[in-house]
C-alpha cells in the first residue's frame, strides 16, 4: 500500500507592505486637502493612454532606443562609468514603464513579435546589476499567476519565447551575484524565484529544464543549508519540493548531489524544537515533501538507509515535536518496496516508537487537525503493510 504524497503548498508568500505611517494632518483651508487638490490637478492634465498594439510598439521602440544608446555608451566609454550613468538612469525609467503591459496580457503576442522579450532578457546580463534586477522585476510583473489568469494562449506564447531566448538560464545566472544581505537583492532573488515558478506554472516541462541545464538545483540545495531562517530559505523549500514533485530524473538528479543528506540535515535542526513562526512550520514541512519526494527512486532509499536516515526519523518521533507526523511519513516513503528500511525500522525498536502512534497518542496542530489524523493513520497502516507484506518478512525473528 503505498499512498501519494499531498502536492507541497504552493501559496506564495506577498512581500510586506504594510506600513506604520501616521494618519493624513489635519486638513486647513476650511477643511480641503490642499495636496489632494494638486494631486487631482496634475491628473487631469496627464492623458490617460489605451493600452493596444499602437502603445505597445511606442513602448518598445522607446525602451529599445534606449537600449541602444546604453549599450554605445557602454562600448564607447567602458573605463568612465560617468559618461554611461545617464544612460542606465534612462533604461531604468523605461523598464518601468514597460511595467503597464502587465495590464493587457493578450497584447504579449505582439511584444514577441517585435523581439521586446528578446532585449528583456538580455538585460538579465547586463553589468550593472542594478538593470538586472529591473529586468527580473520585470518578468516577474508579465509572467504573475493573477495577470496571466484566463490568458493561457498569450502566456504560452511569452514563456515560449522566454525559454527560446535562454532566460531560464541567465536569471538562473544572475542569482550568483545576487546577495541576500542587500535588501534590493534579496527582493531580486525572490522575484527570480517568482519567475522560475511562474513559468513552471504555464509549462510544467520547465521543471526539468531548469534542472537540466542550468546550476538551480546546486543554487537550491546551499541555500536550504544556511541555518538560519528567512523568507527567501522558505521560498528556496518550496521551488525545490515543486521541481522533485514530478519529476523522477529531477529526483535522481538531487539525489546524485548528495541530496537526501542535505535534506537530512535540513529536518535535523528540528528533532527536538518546533519551528517558530508559522512560515518557518511552512518551511520544515517543504522539506519533508522533498524528501518523499527523493524517496521515490530505489537508489534514494537506499542513500536515505546509509545516511542513517531512518533513525533521525526514529529520533523525531520520540521527542514528540510538530515533526513527529512528517517523519512517519518520510519512514513511509523510505519503506515502500524496500525490505532493507523495514529491516532497518525493526533493528533499531521503531515498533517501540511507533506503538504510542496506535494508541491515539500523536502530536498533531491544530491546523487540519482531523484531516491530519487521518493521513497520519494511513501512513501508519501502509508502514505496517510494507512491514508484513515483503519477501523476508523482517519481523518473522520476533
Amino acid at each position: 500500500m503505498n499512498y501519494p504524497m499531498d502536492p507541497p503548498i504552493q501559496n506564495k508568500r506577498k512581500r510586506d507592505d504594510s506600513s506604520d505611517s501616521p494618519p493624513p494632518a489635519s486638513f486647513a483651508n476650511g477643511g480641503v486637502d490642499l495636496s489632494l487638490l494638486e494631486a487631482l490637478e496634475k491628473a487631469q492634465h496627464t492623458p490617460v493612454e489605451t493600452l493596444d498594439l499602437k502603445t505597445v510598439k511606442k513602448l518598445a521602440l522607446s525602451f529599445e532606443r534606449r537600449l541602444n544608446a546604453n549599450t554605445a555608451a557602454r562600448l564607447k566609454y567602458p573605463d568612465q562609468p560617468d559618461k554611461f550613468a545617464d544612460s542606465e538612469m534612462e533604461l531604468h525609467d523605461e523598464l518601468q514603464k514597460l511595467k503597464i503591459l502587465a495590464g493587457a496580457p493578450e497584447l504579449y503576442p505582439d511584444l514577441v513579435s517585435l523581439g521586446t522579450v528578446n532585449s528583456i532578457t538580455g538585460l538579465l546580463n547586463h553589468d550593472n546589476s542594478d538593470i538586472a534586477i529591473d529586468a527580473v522585476t520585470l518578468l516577474q510583473d508579465l509572467t504573475d499567476a493573477d495577470v496571466i489568469e484566463d490568458n493561457d494562449e498569450p502566456a504560452q506564447v511569452l514563456v515560449d519565447a522566454l525559454i527560446e531566448n535562454n532566460a531560464v538560464e541567465l536569471l538562473v545566472q544572475n542569482l550568483a551575484r545576487l546577495n541576500d544581505s542587500d535588501q534590493d537583492e534579496s527582493a531580486a532573488i525572490y522575484n527570480t524565484l517568482s519567475t522560475i515558478e511562474n513559468l513552471i506554472e504555464v509549462k510544467p516541462s520547465v521543471s526539468e529544464l531548469v534542472c537540466e541545464k542550468t546550476k538551480l538545483l546546486k543554487w537550491l540545495q546551499a541555500r536550504i543549508k544556511v541555518r538560519e531562517f528567512d523568507s527567501n530559505k522558505q521560498y528556496a523549500s518550496e521551488i525545490l519540493a515543486i521541481l522533485l514533485q514530478n519529476s523522477t530524473a529531477n529526483q535522481k538528479r538531487f539525489g546524485q548531489m548528495n541530496g537526501v543528506d542535505t535534506l537530512l540535515q535540513a529536518v535535523a535542526m528540528y528533532k527536538s524544537r518546533d519551528p517558530k513562526t508559522g512560515d518557518e512550520e511552512e518551511m520544515v514541512e517543504n522539506f519533508f515533501d522533498c524528501l518523499c519526494c527523493l524517496l521515490m527512486p530505489l537508489e534514494n532509499k537506499e542513500r536515505f538507509v546509509k545516511a542513517e536516515g531512518v533513525e533521525l526519523m526514529i529520533i523525531i518521533m520520540n521527542q514528540k515535536k510538530s515533526c513527529y507526523g512528517s517523519a512517519i511519513r518520510a519512514l513511509d516513503f523510505a519503506m515502500t518496496n524496500y525490505p532493507p528500511a523495514c529491516e532497518r525500522f525493526v533493528d533499531v525498536m521503531g515498533l517501540k516508537t511507533a506503538f504510542p502512534a496506535f494508541m491515539g497518542k500523536i502530536p498533531l496542530s491544530k491546523k487540519n487537525k482531523k484531516r491530519n489524523r487521518e493521513e497520519f493513520e494511513e501512513r501508519l497502516i501502509s508502514l505496517i503493510a510494507s512491514l508484513l507484506g515483503k519477501k523476508g518478512n523482517p519481523l518473522q525473528n520476533y
